[in-house]
């Protein structure tokens, strides 16, 4: 029977689905449970406090360490991981064909990150029964066997220097099937960097490499020479072998790349190392300190504004068709309530019917409700028609409900006119119309056209007025606020603004 092994790159994704499919099916148990009771209500401030300070991750963080190191004492261990600071520590592979200078980036990240850094050499240094039952193997100039190597890395890695600091295994793993046997003993980096350079490229450097025999570190006569006299008097030539062995080594590494790069796919990042050292280190270091798309469930919550005939309605219908998000505009969901036979509903009609405006208690109230609601919490909303002025933006906020993505759609009056006063919409099918981009298709169509009296330009200037004597204090109390051009094709429109939709928003608390 053959056996069945996983990766610890597959658990840690079998985690991310199971924590997300939990969240599922807890909101789904959910609804089940609000078809004989009233609307569920979730506090907005639970999901905002969640995304603020990264709780999924810091879950999956804490459960990934524990299945890593496994300590004895998980509760300590766990102490001691969440009083460090920084939950997450450097695991680092640094791979490469020989010369691509692994040991160069290698030292001076340990330097700058103070991280533990393990050579297959350091590693046979412990004073240990696995490395003495090691060494007699190489006093035999035998191979030391694939299983005892794997629990030399496992026992080094696992001592408290690396786990609390972190680590940069060097040149380790080389082929597909040391890096799964890593995987399954719980050595899982999250970050692999590849140093790639032509072969001729790597020649050239073997042949003028030097070493410090005092610090072990390595030079070379074109690229990196040290300043220091006493240093270059004492620089030795590196003991390798002929070029043929060179070109050997460099064929067996063309070899294994291919399957290093398919198992570590998920952290790996590629490098040029034919540039200059500093230039190869920045990159590095660049990407280390980096931190990996999170995976954590995101709940959009959008607010759009913009001046009437900007085109808010077709792009939250557009976001909320391609997204799944719940689409509110405020004048539709008042007109709702107000059909309802509900104590709010009665009270909010005749300011409807008479067109007053609705007073902003009864609004905030109904869309309290209405975002506090299960399907809002769980896949998100984008909003538009509210809040219209800085006083009921700043009761939203006090309300709990703090949108993620503000979007400004922006476009001068005169085109706002050209779009509103040209409409007319088909009383028959429903279909909006208008005279200069969207003509009626037939004479027939065109005779039963009806305009809305809503839209003539004098009311239509009013509305500008006072969208833009609200505009600018909106605009400050959103400073992170989008702002793009409403003057083009929609889907352009809504290109720009999906485009800063899907990325999640860093935290810079």
């Amino acid at each position: 029977m053959t056996p069945i092994t996983f990766s610890l790159a597959t658990c840690e994704c079998a985690l991310a689905s199971d924590l997300d499919s939990c969240y599922k099916r807890t909101a789904n148990h959910l609804i089940a449970m609000d078809e004989t009771a009233k609307p569920l209500r979730i506090p907005p401030e639970m999901a905002i406090y969640a995304e603020k300070h990264e709780i999924f991750d810091l879950v999956q963080t804490m459960v990934t360490n524990l299945m890593v190191d496994k300590p004895e004492d998980p509760i300590q261990y766990l102490i001691v991981l969440l009083k460090r600071g920084s939950v997450e520590v450097p695991r680092v592979m640094l791979l490469g064909p020989p010369a691509s200078g692994k040991r160069t980036v290698a030292r001076k990240l340990c330097e700058h990150t103070q991280v533990i850094h393990i050579t297959d050499s350091n590693i046979l240094k412990e004073d240990t029964d696995l490395t003495k039952k090691a060494l007699q193997y190489k006093a035999k100039q035998q191979d030391i066997p694939g299983d005892l190597w794997i629990k030399l890395i496992q026992q080094r890695l696992s001592k408290i220097d690396c786990v609390r600091r972190g680590w940069v295994l060097e040149g380790i793993p080389q082929t597909r099937e040391e890096a799964l046997s890593l995987q399954e003993a719980g050595v899982a980096p999250n970050h692999v960097v590849l140093l790639e350079a032509p072969d001729a490229v790597l020649i050239e450097r073997s042949q003028g490499k030097r070493i410090d025999p005092v610090t072990g570190d390595v030079y070379h006569v074109t690229f990196i020479w040290p300043e220091d006299k006493e240093v270059v008097q004492r620089l030795e030539r590196q003991k390798a072998g002929s070029e043929e062995q060179l070109v050997a080594q460099l064929m067996q590494h063309h070899r294994e790349v291919h399957a290093l790069r398919k198992t570590y796919r998920n952290c790996l990042k590629g490098i040029d190392a034919d540039q200059p050292h500093v230039d190869v280190f920045d990159q590095v270091l660049k990407y280390i300190l980096s931190r990996h798309c999170s995976v954590a469930p995101h709940t959009p919550r959008v607010l759009l504004f913009g001046p009437p005939g900007s085109g808010k309605s077709l792009q939250a219908k557009l976001i909320s068709q391609k997204y799944n998000i719940v689409n509110l505009c405020c004048g539709e969901l008042l007109e709702a309530v107000s059909a309802d036979a509900t104590n709010m509903g009665e009270l909010i009609k005749p300011y409807l019917e008479s067109g007053q405006q609705v007073p902003d208690s009864m609004v905030l109230q109904i869309l309290t409700e209405r975002l506090s609601r299960l399907d809002c919490t769980t896949r998100g909303w984008v909003l538009h028609g509210f809040p219209r002025n800085l006083e009921q933006a700043e009761k939203l906020q006090e309300s709990n409900f703090i949108p993620s993505r503000v979007f400004f759609l922006e476009m001068t009056d005169d085109v706002a006119i050209e779009r509103v006063t040209l409409g007319s919409i088909d009383p028959v099918t429903g279909e909006r119309y208008h005279s200069l981009y969207k003509p009626a298709p037939s004479p027939e169509v065109q005779t039963r056209l009806q305009f809305n009296p809503k839209d003539s330009e004098a009311q239509l200037l009013r509305e500008l007025k006072e969208y833009w004597a609200n505009a600018s204090s909106l605009q400050d109390l959103y400073p992170e606020a989008v702002h793009i051009n409403a003057d083009q094709d929609p889907h352009t429109v809504f290109e720009s603004l999906e485009s800063r939709l899907v990325r999640r928003l860093q935290n810079d608390a």
